[in-house]
């Protein structure tokens, strides 16, 4: 059992926080293609907020990962991190045939989200920078909490663009701001008539 703290924020300049986070000593992990697919039964677990997951990575040195989630409720520490207990299981076997296991107990796809990122590590902080296809580049901090505000001041970002919100947040801000409907999933993207990523 393990509680995951994270604070995110939306990048307005990647190239600029990539250099900062170089600068400042980071170590770029790994990079590449990440597919997130959450699944449900019945709305089940959207109404206990609870999420369970299959996220490959399809890994720019040609690597392949897949790995089994589940995270209970959203909480809010108390020093204000966003907090929810995580379990989560690496594959051996592919995401398609996780999906398949899943199907069989019942389980379909509730929600598709695919983005570009980048992991680093910096001083025992995980910060993984994310691309959408038509979103904000998002940051994501995770750590113990002394590690968190080490990395957020690393990254030359305001302290008070980071919070506990949600993705659902980051979206509604950046449709807010734009007047243009995001788009989390590729597929989406391609029903739409567009081919690539970026902003609308």
């Amino acid at each position: 059992m393990a509680d995951e703290l994270e604070l995110k924020a939306a990048v307005p300049d990647a190239a600029a926080l990539q250099a900062r986070l170089r600068a400042a000593g980071a170590t770029r992990v790994k990079a590449g293609l990440m597919r997130d697919r959450r699944f449900d039964r019945d709305g089940g677990l959207a109404a206990r907020d609870e999420v369970l997951r299959v996220r490959s990575y399809v890994l720019e040195d040609g690597r392949r990962e897949a790995r089994l989630a589940w995270k209970g409720p959203t909480r809010v520490s108390g020093d204000g991190y966003k907090l929810r207990e995580e379990h989560e299981l690496a594959l051996q076997a592919s995401a398609e045939d996780a999906t398949a296991f899943l199907g069989a107990l019942g389980f379909g796809v509730s929600h598709a989200i695919d983005r570009r990122v980048e992991y680093w590590d910096l001083g025992g902080a995980t910060l993984r920078l994310e691309w959408y296809p038509r979103m904000d580049v998002l940051l994501e901090v995770e750590g113990e909490p002394a590690a968190i505000e080490r990395a957020l001041a690393a990254t030359g970002l305001p302290r008070s663009a980071f919070t506990a919100e949600a993705l659902v947040d980051f979206v509604e801000a950046y449709e807010a701001r734009t007047g243009h409907r995001a788009i989390l999933a590729e597929a989406d993207l391609e029903a739409h008539g567009e081919g690539a990523w970026g902003p609308a």
